[in-house]
């Protein structure tokens, strides 16, 4: 693909590394499009790991896609390095200096004594301990004599953990500083995190620690490549969160990279696709990413490594072992399982990509492909050929007539047919009834999981799209959502879709705290951390959004700012803004309504507001309960929030916060926890501001008069409230 657009734009550029292949793409924000996309293999195995990947993508990237360094305005790439790290046990090993004094010595000395930390079974980090008592001001030889100590016993980074660090950190400061001046990597628990939990704490602190030498060479590595390659773009990398942080971020905090690759699809699935409520499958050829978004939001959790919580949040992707390349099992001459094996795995070519096959020559031959599995995996054997072949989702999909012709997976129907044939033949039912059986036994492993994300997330089921990501998306979600019941829809550029994420994503940072009972200034204080984080990476301020979550279970307060350093892009699939009717359409089509049963009720600067009276029935059927359904477009025709039931209010900047406590308090509802408001968002000129995750009227009044702040008093204001 070559660039034919305005070579004095800014282009946007992500590598995403998978486990086969290294991605790049250059996007267009102008234009909203894709001009350059190239692979090469990964570098699992080279000297400088899969650095020498992520720079040999580039460089072909530059040069296929015709663009000069100069105009490179972003760059950011995912990484396995830091999962591969914990999954193979390639960790240093890390010595813990503990701090403490008084009476709690003896309970900090034992929070901060890990011993080996389990990273999967059989692999472990191995960790060594030391304690100094801080009775006594710390000393420059008191802790290069414990350093000195640790890497005696083989320690190749550092740890200094000290309780209550997150409210006095002069302490760990000063200690790992002395610690830095050795010339050995290092990290101090209050770096990694600021929550309560000293044992916890310092368990992340260790794992991350056991990353930063391996981390810190590679990005280095890329950085140099990336300087020598003319670009002068700060180079990002995907966090596990879905958003990308600096080089600087990176170095000292290389665990936040954990999941990086699942996370760039997802990153794809908000900003790319815009969806707003929605389960994306993001189908490779072995295993498939299931992950849920709600408010144009991807779902987050806290994260656990061996069986321990560690305090860092990923997205919340969970692997299902059946993607495109999935190969079924034949028993009894019936299929009664598909995969987890996969074609790649077995070394066996698709029937679907294969030219000029012939019933004739092929046989039904069950294989075992690797040492251990069971030996009634379905292959075709050539007659005349040492070549093999399979049948797998994705021919199935493509006899079904499931997969658009413009998309990757689009097979060779005679192909396909032939190997069909001889299936069916051995399996004595119709070639239709075979790949539907196929197809039925695959995404039945995928419906618990979208059930679970959807039950877990609180989404409604009702305003549920799937949505598919990946080289292999046509082979499973096409049939997935014809047998949920659920819209669905086939992500463009399907197969680069992580890199179009990475190229997209935004600067992202947490700020936590534990704060028992906020105050609107605790919460407001956490807020402008926030903004800070992103800002020092290079966010620009008027793109900076922020969302505050308070836990009341555990009383953390937690501020989650994203930014771009440049506009982020639509997704590329209209080069003109929709009509009227087809807004209409798209707005009855996610409600689930007939056409005329929508409304435009709003049709503001930026936003508009359809909306649908319906009703719904509760208990049995013995009651009716009224319900309006709205969708929030853009100008272009972008769905940006939608709600099963909703209330909102137009007013001015001036009347907003009067506004925003009247419904809140008007649709509040009492239950066993006592008050509770419902959720909100703002429609503010051309922003949405989102105040949910507030536990009170007056956190989210005090939370929406900062981001008013910055509105123009002309700009129109609406306030949505969501409703049970």
């Amino acid at each position: 693909m070559t660039n034919q657009t305005n070579q004095k734009g800014k282009y946007r550029v992500g590598i995403d590394v998978g486990g086969t292949f290294t991605h790049a793409v250059a996007i267009d924000p102008e234009q909203g499009a894709l001009v350059g996309r190239v692979k090469v293999p990964t570098t699992h195995s080279a000297k400088e790991g899969v650095a020498l990947g992520i720079i040999q993508s580039l460089q072909k990237l530059l040069q296929e896609a015709g663009l000069s360094p100069d105009n490179v305005g972003f760059i950011a790439h995912s990484t396995t390095q830091a999962t591969n790290a914990l999954l193979e046990g390639d960790v240093v090993p890390v010595g813990i200096i503990g701090l403490g004094s008084g009476i709690n010595s003896p309970f900090i000395k034992a929070s901060t004594t890990l011993k080996n930390i389990e990273l999967t079974p059989d692999k472990f980090l191995v960790t060594h301990s030391v304690f100094i008592d801080t009775a006594k001001e710390i000393t420059r030889e008191a802790i290069v004599k414990a350093v000195e100590s640790l890497k005696a016993k083989g320690a190749k980074a550092i740890v200094v953990s000290e309780a209550f660090s997150v409210d006095d950190s002069t302490n760990e400061k000063k200690a790992i500083e002395f610690v830095r001046e050795l010339n050995i990597p290092a990290t101090a628990g209050s770096e990694v995190s600021q929550l309560y939990g000293l044992k916890v704490r310092t368990r992340t602190a260790a794992i991350n620690a056991a990353m930063l030498p391996k981390m810190m060479e590679s990005a280095e590595m890329t950085e140099r490549g990336v300087r020598e390659s003319g670009i002068k773009a700060p180079v990002m990398i995907m966090r596990s969160d879905g958003g990308v942080m600096d080089i600087e971020t990176m170095r000292k905090r290389p665990i936040l990279t954990l999941l990086s690759g699942p996370a760039a699809g997802v990153a794809a699935a908000t900003m790319f696709l815009r969806i707003v409520d929605g389960v994306f499958l993001e189908v490779g050829g072995t295993s498939t990413d299931i992950s849920a978004v709600s408010n144009g939001m991807a779902k987050i959790r806290g994260a656990e490594i061996g069986g321990h919580q560690i305090y860092m949040r990923t997205l919340d992707v969970r692997t299902v072992g059946i993607a495109g390349g999935s190969l079924p099992r034949i028993k009894n001459n019936q299929i009664h399982d598909v995969g987890p094996r996969s074609a790649h795995i077995a070394g066996l070519k698709y029937s679907s990509f294969s030219p000029d096959l012939k019933a004739e020559q092929l046989r039904v031959k069950l294989i075992k492909p690797i040492d251990g599995d069971p030996d009634d995996y379905l292959s075709l054997d050539a007659k005349d050929s040492e070549t093999n072949y399979c049948i797998t989702p994705t021919c199935a999909s493509n006899l079904l007539g499931l997969v658009p012709e413009e998309d990757c997976a689009h097979g060779i129907k005679p192909s396909i047919e032939a190997g069909f044939k001889v299936l069916s033949d051995q399996l004595q039912i119709s070639a239709t009834d075979a790949a539907t059986k196929l197809l039925d036994i695959s995404v039945r492993k995928c419906i618990p999981v979208v059930k679970a994300l959807i039950k877990d997330h609180k989404l409604d089921p009702e305003l549920v799209t799937l949505v598919g990501g990946g080289g292999g998306a046509a082979a499973i979600v096409p049939h997935l959502a014809k047998t949920m019941g659920l819209n669905f829809k086939l992500a463009q550029s399907a197969d680069v879709i992580s890199a179009i994420g990475v190229a997209l994503a935004l600067i992202r940072e947490t700020v936590e705290r534990q704060v028992v009972n906020p105050t609107n200034e605790d919460i407001l204080r956490i807020r402008h951390d926030a903004i800070e984080a992103v800002s020092q990476m290079g966010a620009d301020p008027d793109s900076i959004e922020v969302q505050v979550e308070i836990d009341p279970r555990t009383n953390v307060v937690r501020a989650i700012a994203v930014g771009s350093n440049k506009a982020v892009v639509d997704d590329g699939t209209s080069k003109h803004d929709a009509t009227d009717q087809e807004k209409l359409g798209q707005a009855a089509t996610t409600l689930r309504v007939k056409e005329e049963q929508i409304k435009l009720e709003l049709d503001g600067a930026s936003f508009r507001i359809y909306a649908a009276n319906r009703t719904e029935s509760q208990i049995f059927g013995l009651f009716r309960k009224a319900l309006k359904s709205i969708v929030v477009m853009d100008r272009k025709g972008q769905i940006r929030l939608q709600f099963r039931n909703a209330v909102y209010e137009v007013t001015t900047r001036a009347g907003a916060l009067a506004v925003i406590e009247s419904l809140l308090e008007k649709n509040a509802e009492w239950g066993d926890a006592g008050k509770v408001i419902p959720d909100a968002v703002l429609l503010a000129g051309s922003k949405i501001i989102n105040l949910m995750g507030l536990l009170n009227t007056s956190q989210v009044v005090s939370f929406a008069q900062a981001e008013l702040e910055m509105i123009p008093d002309s700009a129109q204001i609406v306030v949505i409230a969501k409703l049970a």
